[in-house]
Formats: C-alpha cells, sequence, structure tokens
C-alpha cells in the first residue's frame, strides 16, 4: 500500500511541483487548495488517480481537522505533511493594516499550526511521520517592504525547530525548506530588469524553479533523511550563505 502525502496548497507554482514529485517517488496525495479550483482540476486530471484536491480555507482549523479526518478514513495513515500554502505581499511596513496583517499571519503560520496540529493526532500514534515547512529566504534574512511576510515565513522556522525538539520521541522528524527567487506565480509580476537583477546577485547566476524546491522536500521525507530534524534547507542558489 502506497505511502499517503498531504500537500497544501498544491494545485500551482512551487506545490504543484511538490505533488507531482512525490506521486512519481511513490505516494498517494491529498493536496489542498482555496482559490485554484481550475488549476486543482486540471492537475489531478494530468496525474490520475493517484491525488485528490481537497478545497481548503487553511485558516479554518475545524475544516482544516475535517479534511485530515477525511483523508485518514478515505486515503489511509498521512505519514508525511508539506505546509506549502502561503499568500505573499509587497507593501511597505507603515502600510500594512491590521487586516493585511491578520491574514499574512493567519494563512502562513497559523495554517501550518492547524495542520500540523491536526496530522500530529495520528502520528504521535503511530510514533512515525515526516512534516515538512516551506518558509522562505526572507524568513532567514528579512525582505524590505515585506515585513508581515518576513515575519510569517521566520516563525515558520521557529516552529519547525521548537516541533522538531517535541515530537522527536514519537520517531517524527520537523523540517523546513527556504526558497529564494523561484519562478512562479509570486515573481511574476517582476519585470525583466528585475529578474536580471536577482539572478546577477545570485551566485549560481540562474532563477530557481519549482522543481528545485520539490527536489528538496523529497529529500527530507525520504529514507535518506531520517536522522535529519529540525533543519532548515536553503534553496536559493547561494543567495543567502
Amino acid at each position: 500500500m502506497k505511502k499517503v502525502a498531504l500537500v497544501t496548497g498544491g494545485a500551482k507554482g512551487i506545490g504543484s511541483a511538490i505533488v507531482k514529485r512525490l506521486i512519481n517517488d511513490g505516494y498517494q496525495v491529498a493536496f489542498t487548495y482555496n482559490n485554484s479550483e481550475e488549476k486543482a482540476l486540471k492537475l489531478c486530471a494530468e496525474i490520475g488517480g493517484e491525488c485528490k484536491a481537497y478545497k481548503l480555507d487553511i485558516t479554518d482549523s475545524n475544516a482544516v481537522k475535517t479534511v485530515v479526518d477525511d483523508i485518514e478514513k478515505s486515503l489511509g495513515d498521512i505519514s508525511v505533511l508539506v505546509n506549502n500554502a502561503g499568500v505573499a505581499e509587497q507593501v511597505l511596513f507603515t502600510d500594512i493594516t491590521d487586516e493585511m496583517w491578520h491574514r499574512m499571519i493567519e494563512t502562513n503560520l497559523s495554517g501550518a499550526f492547524y495542520c500540523s496540529r491536526a496530522v500530529l493526532k495520528y502520528m504521535i500514534n503511530r510514533k512515525s511521520g515526516k512534516i515538512i515547512n516551506i518558509s522562505s529566504i526572507w524568513g532567514e534574512t528579512g525582505g524590505s517592504c515585506e515585513v508581515h511576510y518576513s515575519a510569517s515565513k521566520a516563525g515558520l522556522i521557529g516552529m519547525t525547530k521548537a516541533l522538531a525538539k517535541e515530537v522527536g520521541l514519537s520517531g517524527i522528524t520537523v523540517n523546513s525548506v527556504s526558497p529564494g527567487v523561484i519562478l512562479t506565480d509570486m515573481t511574476s509580476h517582476f519585470d525583466e530588469e528585475t529578474m536580471n537583477a536577482l539572478k546577477e546577485e545570485t551566485p549560481l547566476n540562474k532563477i530557481g524553479t519549482p522543481e528545485d524546491v520539490a527536489g528538496a522536500v523529497a529529500f527530507l521525507v525520504s529514507k535518506d533523511a531520517d536522522f535529519i530534524t529540525g533543519q532548515n534547507i536553503s534553496v536559493n542558489g547561494g543567495m543567502n550563505i
């Protein structure tokens, strides 16, 4: 029987690449989406019977619990959780409204908390499982005009380290991956000049792809990473060393 993985925000970009990579590696994958139903259905049609999509607002803790319970009953034991769903926004710090702040923290940080809490109920009982949190280079260094985003992603790294210590005795590993500049919808609004400048700032002199991030996730959920926990892997081409 195939292992089951849950990927949040799996309909597009990095999430979609992670879904495809895990399926290629032999997992049955459940993934969530919120506003990208068309892309979610297209992804499922492309992949076939090895994935199942759930519409979910990860800021709703009760809805998260319902989806996790359903996956456990219908697909089987969740052995991997990838907390990938998130939002980004560029705005001056003094222009960040209360609503913007709460939306960012609730989606990027609280959503990962709700999902982790829901799956850990099962993982702890089974004394096995792997959790991967998708953070960001700005969670490591901070990003100008992205203070609320940077704070939410830094919080994910902190949660990763603390949770790894707490659930290690239960046979569960918790790690995070921090992408640098990656070709996704979040970078699609950058003009050519900006993208070239970012490329030049990167020692490898190229922009990353969603597949680069998916590769790091695939390693962390593999048996080769069984003795790795509480770590943050930076997939940024050397931009932050």
